[in-house]
């Protein structure tokens, strides 16, 4: 799906249409009827966070793409190898790929576009397009294959620090920074670092296809980690994946690995580290010996030509440091909680058995539900015993059972009846501790709301006579076979005044009436 929000964000960030279509992998046209329709409809930049790219298409382009099939593109590079093969065919291929189409219950292209379609991928994959860079510009960032070796100073075990590397491809300036591992939080607090260090932002980021930066990268879709894609919104930078299996598109973050290698990690082959921390104080220093580095080719170092010629041209640092997030999947248990990995947080008991996004910080736990934010938690960073819970998330059920009390089941059974109260209060002290007898106290006040409060006291009176330890299954049972006291007398006032055996006794006595 055409990524709209992008396009209104870029295009409120002053970015023009063609660098628009370069980022969001659309159309010319796709981005200016966008645009227009945009401005029909009265929407700009910024949206809420519940309107969502299939909302806003239904609002800018209602009905247009009801009816539009949906085409299987061609593998064209599994084509490529397989028309290789001895007696392989375009015409064999084709057949195979409608078969897939219909499989996956997709339009295969017809004959003539199949070919043609193939003909073009074939003829520009040797093809190679020399880009050339503004100042402050582009930032490419990439992770080092190679690692710097860690070891536990108690029992000298080795661990592996790795290297993220960003690049300033105007003047080559680079930033280099140990990591513990390659996960998102790392991943996004190094962008952090970079941006600090270079003192600004550019208007475009260029990473790798990652899983920590991007979810898919395709020829008409680009679809990015939610963390990575807050970074840049942040940031007011727009991301530019490379293609996949194309590091050619970022050649200067290659680069500045292949110059990290010589420059960084050769020099420090021979040290022995036991923190990362300690790594990163080498790093640093070997990294402040690249960036002054003569060129070899013109005068000046890395240090120097961005200082003068590229500085001023980034954009300026926002006023509030970013706060890292990471975005989490999750399906709402029977109990309505949530973990982070630690703890346990509430939600709306209305969520059970759907699926939630969680968005964590280091202060913060939200939860989304479409698109909208449903809970938020102030995080607890130690483990603790019991889980953080809302009243406003629980059932009605569960919110009643937490208002127990002895001295609320006192006040109630007082404005019931004195046997009621003195049931209550024979529950209540002939347990260990009252909170034992809570059950059977509200189990008492249900049989209130069933059979009203004066045959619950007529009933409690009559077990009150029979015996000295009364029981709520005992007083259940008066009431549902009527036997407590009131109803027991209606009973028998009816048998008297009429209906059921309308002759006495007598007349079934010896000699007695006859018939």
């Amino acid at each position: 799906m055409v990524d709209y929000r992008e396009i209104l964000r870029l295009n409120s960030l002053g970015n023009s249409q063609r660098q628009i279509e370069e980022t969001v992998h659309s159309g010319h046209h796709t981005v200016s009827d966008t645009l227009a329709a945009a401005r029909e409809n009265g929407i700009a930049w910024p949206l809420d966070e519940s309107m969502t790219n299939e909302k806003l298409q239904a609002i800018l382009f209602p009905g247009k793409f009801q009816q539009r099939p949906q085409y299987l593109e061609p593998d064209y590079a599994y084509i490529h190898r397989e028309l290789a093969k001895p007696g392989v065919t375009l015409a064999l291929l084709w057949e195979e790929y409608c078969t897939k189409a219909k499989s996956v219950g997709a339009q295969p292209y017809m004959t003539t576009q199949f070919r043609e379609k193939y003909h073009i991928w074939a003829r520009v994959q040797n093809a190679t397009m020399r880009l050339k860079h503004k100042p402050g510009d582009v930032m490419e960032v990439d992770w080092a294959g190679n690692t710097i070796p860690i070891y536990d100073p108690d029992t000298g075990a080795e661990d592996e620090a790795y290297l993220f590397v960003a690049v300033l491809p105007f003047s080559a300036y680079a930033y280099v920074e140990a990591c513990a591992d390659m996960k998102s939080e790392c991943w996004i607090r190094c962008h952090m670092h970079a941006y600090e260090y270079f003192g600004g932002v550019t208007r475009l980021l260029v990473p790798d296809n990652l899983k920590t930066g991007v979810i898919t990268n395709t020829r008409y879709d680009t679809v990015l980690n939610k963390s990575y894609r807050e970074m840049a919104e942040h940031y007011g930078t727009a991301i530019v994946p490379t293609r996949v299996r194309h590091p050619k598109d970022k050649p200067y973050a290659e680069g500045a690995v292949k110059r990290t290698y010589q420059k960084i990690l050769a020099p420090l082959r021979n040290r022995k580290f036991f923190s990362v921390h300690e790594a990163n104080e080498a790093v640093a220093v070997q990294l402040e010996v690249l960036n002054t580095t003569p060129f070899q080719k013109r005068e000046g170092c890395r240090k120097s030509a961005f200082e003068q010629d590229e500085k001023e041209f980034l954009r300026p640092l926002p006023t509030m440091q970013y706060e890292p997030a990471t975005w989490l999947k999750a399906k709402v248990p029977t109990d309505y909680l949530i973990s982070d990995g630690k703890n346990k947080y509430s939600v709306p008991f209305d969520l059970i058995g759907e699926e939630v996004d969680i968005r964590l910080t280091k202060s913060n736990v939200e939860v989304f539900f479409k698109g909208s934010r449903v809970a938020s938690h102030v995080r607890v960073l130690r483990a603790m015993r019991d889980p953080i819970i809302f009243e406003e998330h629980m059932t009605p059920e569960h919110r009643k059972y937490l208002r127990y009390s002895a001295d609320d089941f006192r006040v109630w059974a007082k404005s019931v009846g004195r046997k009621t109260e003195n049931v209550i209060e024979y529950l209540l002290t002939s347990k260990r501790e009252p909170e034992q007898a809570y059950k059977e106290c509200a189990a008492l006040s249900r049989l209130c709301d069933r059979y009203g409060a004066e045959r619950l006291e007529d009933a409690c009176d009559r077990m009150l006579s029979i015996s000295s330890g009364p029981s709520v299954r005992n007083i259940a049972s008066l009431l549902k076979s009527r036997r407590d006291s009131k109803a027991s007398a209606k009973d028998a006032e009816k048998r008297e005044t009429g209906g059921g055996i309308t002759r006495g006794a007598a007349a079934f006595a010896i000699g007695g009436a006859k018939k």
